[in-house]
């Protein structure tokens, strides 16, 4: 079976790849640090944090 690589749209192969469903781990790594620079999101409820105010004794 042939699947397209999610970064490089290149045709890889899904049984014994390694990297699936990336075509190589260069492509696995992009896509990661995708994620890590927040370019990637899911969708969902927005949440608020309430900033902790520093209370003095």
């Amino acid at each position: 079976m042939q699947v397209n690589c999610p970064t490089c749209k290149k045709q890889s192969r899904w049984q014994d790849n390694r990297w699936r469903p990336f075509c190589s781990e260069r492509c696995k790594m992009i896509d990661l640090g995708c994620w890590a620079d927040e370019d990637y999101r899911i969708v969902g409820a927005q949440v608020f944090i309430e900033e902790e105010t520093e209370e003095t004794f």
